[in-house]
């Protein structure tokens, strides 16, 4: 790749897009690195933290934390050592040469080395009262939020093997759950829709869409109408868990390997891209996990290949 050795002088050594976990986590180490990192974080930020109540399984919180809470003390502690954050949302990356160009609208600046951060967004119904009620028992994440469903009926929508996971996942606390699923067959992969379909505490509505999520403080119910008939009908629940999947923010990034489903292919067991300088972390390249201690492990990862490939460049200019 070529590089422009008078623009690097001007470069920034670290830009983080994305806030969340992992672009925290990235910022704050490279921070303490004495890096000077510049965070765009969005305009919408914090990731998908920012849309769950309580968190109950982050580390070092005895009696759990807000997600938008845990969010702001870490936005708080890479400021704290030196972080430069912006609340800007980014327009325009072009990952052809080194330094990196960045825009926010009209504002321009370079990188080094460039950390994306940009998570995956889940993917929701868009129906009444799914918007209102989205932390008050509408959720995308079991393994995050189904605690505290203990002994509940609840709803997942969806057919796939994200539906699969989190409606078998979710057994474990609820009494009842109910997989509502728009055609008369899963798409998931065989194992995982026996698993399911074996589950006596699963039960499945075939040829079902949910129309409406009721509920004044919290969730009562949905409205689902028969994609075959028609007609519609109530059915009451504790919650509804959307398993339709992720959609990664990588729109910006032409020029990156992507895996099939458009997550960010890394060099593992580092976070390095196909593209030299260029770093992904958090549920922008994590298929698996999607967790906000993994997605802060991978931001930590991130920071250090990024501080470990300056430190070597800058020694080999020497």
């Amino acid at each position: 790749m070529w590089e422009d050795a008078n623009a690097m002088t001007d470069a920034r050594n670290v830009i983080i897009i994305g806030s969340g976990p992992a672009g925290y986590t990235a910022a704050l180490y490279t921070a303490r690195a004495n890096l000077e990192p510049l965070v765009l974080k969005g305009l919408d930020a914090g990731g998908q933290l920012m849309l769950t109540t309580d968190v109950e399984n982050y580390p070092g919180f005895v009696d759990g934390i807000m997600g938008p809470e845990l969010m702001e003390q870490m936005e708080k502690q890479a400021s704290r050592f030196g972080a430069e954050i912006l609340p800007v949302h980014v327009t325009g990356v072009d990952l052809s040469s080194r330094p990196f160009g960045v825009w926010a609208g009209d504002q321009e600046w370079r990188a080094r080395t460039l950390i994306v951060a940009t998570g995956a967004s889940a993917k929701w119904l868009r129906v009444p009262g799914e918007d209102r009620l989205r932390g008050r028992g509408v959720s995308a994440c079991a393994t995050c939020d189904g605690f505290f469903f203990r002994d509940r009926e609840l709803v997942v929508v969806g057919g796939g093997d994200t539906a699969m996971e989190e409606a078998t996942f979710l057994t474990k606390f609820a009494s009842k759950v109910t997989i509502v699923h728009r055609r008369d067959e899963f798409r998931a992969s065989p194992i995982m829709a026996r698993r399911a379909l074996a589950n006596p505490k699963i039960e499945v509505l075939w040829n079902s869409v949910v129309e409406e999520i009721l509920g004044g403080d919290a969730v009562s119910g949905v409205v689902l109408r028969d994609v075959v008939s028609g007609r519609t009908r109530e059915h009451a629940t504790d919650g509804v868990f959307m398993g339709i999947g992720h959609t990664p923010n990588t729109s910006l990034f032409d020029g990156l390997d992507l895996d099939e489903n458009g997550y960010i292919l890394v060099r593992e067991p580092s976070m390095a891209t196909n593209i030299h300088g260029v770093f992904a972390a958090g549920d922008v390249a994590d298929t698996t996990y999607k967790q906000a201690v993994t997605a802060a492990a991978m931001g930590c990862k991130a920071a250090m290949d990024a501080e470990h490939l300056l430190e070597a460049e800058a020694h080999a200019s020497r």
